[in-house]
C-alpha cells in the first residue's frame, strides 16, 4: 500500500507536466482528485491496513494529495494566464466594432403617441376598450338600427350573432359616457376592423383616434375650433383642410373633414380624414346623459390616412407588410 501510494504520487506529478491544456488539466483532476479518483480510493483503503501501518500510509497519503493538488492548482493558473494573454494578443482594438441594430416605434405608433401628445395639451385624457365588442355599444348605442348596411353580416366582421370585431372606435365614447358624467373630454385610439376591399387608401384592419366632449353650450364652434388646432399643430400653419357636409347616425349635424394631398409630381387632391359632428340626442339617451341639458361634439380620424399626409405616403399597404426598407425611414 505505501509503495502503491508513493507511486500515484510520482506518477500524478509526472503527468502534471505533460499538460498543455485546460481540458487535460480536468481530465486529470477527474483520475486523481475527484470523488471516484485515485487518491480518493487509496484513502478509502487505507482503514483496512493493520493498526501499525495505518499511520504512515495516512501520512504518506495526505502528502501526496497535498502535493499532487498544490502542483494542480498552481498549473491551472499557469494556463489561464496564458489563456489571457493569448486573447488579450488577438484582440485587435484598431478594428471596426460590431454594428448594433437598435428598434424603434413602428411609424403608425409614432403617429398616434405624436397625436396624443398634441390632444393632452389641449387637455383631453385617454380611454381605450376592447377590440371584441358587442352590438350595442358598437350599433344600437350609438344610434345605428337593424337597417343600416354596416350591420349586414358582410359588413361586419361578426363573431357570433352579438358579438363582432369593432369597425370603429366610437364604443369607447360610449363606454365613457356610461361611466362618466359630464363635462367629458377623452381620445379614444385604437385599431378597428371592416372588410373593405383593399387598395391604396383601405385596409381591413387599420387605426383610428376618435375624440369626444360633452358638457353644457358646446356647439360646432368648438368642435371646428379644436379640428383647426390640432390639424396645426401637428402639419404646422400652411396645411390647408375642409368641412363638408355628410351624414352619420351618431351625429347630427354632421360632416367630414379633408385635407389637402399633393403627390411628388405636385398634383393636388383632396384626401378623406374622418368623420366628425355634433353627438346626436339619441346616444345621450342611450346612455343616460340628459339631451336637453348637455350637448357635444365627437369626430374620428384615421390614424393611417394622417401619417400618409404627415410623410408623402401614397399606399396604405406599405405600414403593414413589414418592409425594413419602408419602416427605417421614420
Amino acid at each position: 500500500m505505501i509503495e502503491q501510494l508513493e507511486k500515484i504520487g510520482k506518477d500524478a506529478l509526472a503527468a502534471l507536466k505533460k499538460i498543455t491544456d485546460t481540458a487535460a488539466l480536468e481530465e486529470f483532476r477527474i483520475k486523481y482528485l475527484g470523488r471516484k479518483g485515485r487518491i480518493t480510493q487509496m484513502l478509502s483503503q487505507i482503514g483496512q491496513l493493520p493498526s501499525e501501518q495505518r499511520r504512515e500510509a495516512g501520512r504518506l497519503a495526505n502528502k501526496a494529495k497535498k502535493e499532487i493538488a498544490e502542483a494542480f492548482e498552481q498549473l491551472k493558473k499557469s494556463l489561464l494566464q496564458s489563456q489571457r494573454k493569448k486573447s488579450q494578443e488577438l484582440l485587435d482594438v484598431t478594428l471596426p466594432g460590431i454594428a448594433v441594430n437598435i428598434g424603434k416605434t413602428h411609424v403608425i405608433t409614432q403617429t398616434i403617441n405624436d397625436l396624443l401628445e398634441i390632444f393632452g395639451r389641449m387637455g383631453f385624457a385617454v380611454a381605450y376598450g376592447p377590440e371584441v365588442e358587442d352590438e350595442w355599444h358598437n350599433f344600437i348605442a350609438l344610434n345605428i338600427g337593424p337597417e343600416h348596411p354596416a350591420r349586414d353580416p358582410f359588413d361586419a366582421f361578426y363573431i357570433d350573432g352579438n358579438t363582432l370585431l369593432r369597425s370603429h372606435t366610437s364604443p369607447v365614447q360610449i363606454r365613457v359616457m356610461e361611466q362618466t358624467k359630464p363635462p367629458i373630454r377623452v381620445v379614444a385610439p385604437g385599431r378597428v376592423y371592416r372588410p373593405d376591399t383593399v387598395d391604396a387608401t383601405h385596409m381591413y384592419m387599420f387605426y383610428q383616434i376618435e375624440a369626444l366632449v360633452v358638457d353644457e353650450d358646446i356647439s360646432m364652434v368648438d368642435m371646428k375650433t379644436t379640428i383647426d388646432q390640432f390639424i396645426h399643430a401637428y402639419y404646422g400653419p400652411e396645411i390647408k383642410w375642409r368641412l363638408r357636409p355628410s351624414f352619420f347616425p351618431f351625429t347630427e349635424p354632421s360632416g367630414e373633414v379633408d385635407l389637402l394631398w399633393v403627390d411628388k409630381q405636385g398634383k393636388e387632391d383632396w384626401m378623406e380624414v374622418g368623420g366628425c359632428g355634433m353627438v346626436d340626442p339619441n346616444v345621450f339617451d342611450a346612455v343616460g346623459i340628459d339631451s336637453e341639458k348637455y350637448t357635444g361634439w365627437a369626430f374620428g380620424f384615421g390614424v393611417e390616412r394622417l401619417a400618409m399626409r404627415k410623410y408623402g405616403i401614397n399606399d396604405i399597404r406599405l405600414f403593414f407588410e413589414n418592409d425594413l426598407r419602408f419602416l427605417k425611414q421614420f
